[in-house]
């Protein structure tokens, strides 16, 4: 069966792929005709039982507890089969194809790897395995009648699944892109060595059959395959689920440090949110983000009545004498603006009415950069100190 790892490393390997399966299991209730959710479960819940009952400590337990020997063996060999053909249902129902293509083709890998455990259990139940096997059944079953096909069938059943899953894997990713093409360019080389995995067992199974001792690959060699395997696939699942959240988040983090500048330079404009106390630590960048944006837009609406035209067309000559593209002269000749607003702004209470700021969210970020322009930097030695106001974090 399985070997390689310890004991702990199979049961926290198969608890954390369960808790996984756990927390999903809520959507998959409110989702129930969502067959790609419910094909993520099935893959989730057999690569967990596959680590449960891989481990050398529950092969020798359900031994013991129903009294035949090596009864673990089938039920490993079921549970892996089970995995294989989940992986390849996966990848069926996750690449995009024709409805009814999708369907039979699950149709046909359900019933032909529910055969494979068929199969698995009835020809451990007419052979006949006295001696209990921890780590070498394959090679010391390898000649047995009907054990012998047991093993084969699982290999080779395991095998193709693997290898399909990794052409199909390479396949798509080559009509994708981003983390999902990451995430599928992991996945093939992961089910690859899988399939390297199953190939020196049955080298070994197959040199056993010519009277040679080939066990040494099925304890030594097949487990290096085995757990960079598990590693690979682990991580390729979870870049396409994972990558565009992080992608975001690092995007609202990039956003939120460029917009300090200009929330900086208005934070002592005392806005309707003033008296609002500062955001929880365990906060989402989005969040941040997202509270940054309001209290610049705030600020910027409280000095609406304050921007003078005429300031920013001199701050826009000034640019432009400088050499600056016109985009970016108009572009600091805003910031310059604003600056002087917040200068010459009256105390709270005298403020006047005037429409709304001309600027968006999407403005925010080039007016923040554009406050270590030389031309706001030049403005900020002739304006008059802003007076003192509430500040608002």
């Amino acid at each position: 069966m399985t070997h390689g790892p310890s004991n702990t490393a199979f049961y926290i390997c198969g608890a954390l792929l369960l808790a996984i399966c756990l927390v999903k299991l809520p959507a998959l209730f409110r989702r129930r005709q969502d067959t790609l959710l419910r094909v993520a479960c099935l893959l989730l819940l057999t690569a967990a039982l596959v680590f449960f009952f891989a481990a050398p400590d529950s092969i020798a337990a359900l031994n013991r507890f129903t009294g035949v020997p090596n009864f673990a063996a089938p039920v490993a060999y079921s549970a892996m089969a089970a995995f294989s053909g989940a992986s390849l249902l996966l990848i069926i129902n996750w690449r995009p194809s024709p409805p009814e293509r999708t369907r039979r083709a699950s149709r046909v890998c359900v019933a032909v790897y529910s055969l494979v455990v068929v199969a698995i259990v009835v020809l451990f139940r007419l052979g006949d395995a006295p001696v209990e096997q921890l780590t070498l059944f394959d090679g010391y079953y390898a000649t047995t009648p009907y054990i012998r096909e047991m093993i084969v069938v699982y290999l080779l059943a395991q095998g193709a699944a693997t290898l399909s899953v990794s052409v199909l894997c390479w396949r798509w990713s080559t009509q994708v892109h981003g983390s999902l093409r990451a995430g599928l360019r992991i996945l093939a080389p992961a089910y690859l060595l899988h399939v390297c995995y199953d190939v020196v067992k049955l080298v070994a199974v197959g040199a056993a059959w010519s009277g040679h001792d080939l066990n040494f690959l099925i304890d030594r060699v097949a487990p290096q395959f085995a757990a960079p395997s598990a590693l690979l696939a682990v991580t390729g699942f979870s870049l396409p689920l994972l990558g565009p959240r992080a992608a975001e988040t690092l995007g609202s983090l990039r956003r939120f440090r460029a917009l300090a500048p200009l929330w900086r330079e208005l934070r002592h404009v005392p806005t309707p949110g003033a008296g609002r106390t500062s955001l929880p630590w365990w906060s989402s960048p989005a969040v941040r983000l997202t509270w940054r944006q309001t209290s610049i837009y705030d600020a910027l609406l409280v000095l609406a009545p304050y921007l003078d035209t005429a300031v920013r067309d001199r701050a826009h000559l000034a640019a432009l004498s400088r050499g600056v593209d016109d985009r970016g002269a108009a572009i600091a000749a805003d910031a310059a603006m604003i600056v002087a607003a917040g200068a010459q702004r009256p105390a709270a209470g005298r403020a006047r009415t005037a429409g709304p700021p001309p600027w968006r969210p999407h403005d925010l970020v080039p007016l923040s950069r554009a406050l270590a322009s030389p031309v706001v930097t030049d403005l900020r030695g002739t304006a008059v100190p802003p007076q003192k106001a509430v500040r608002h974090d």
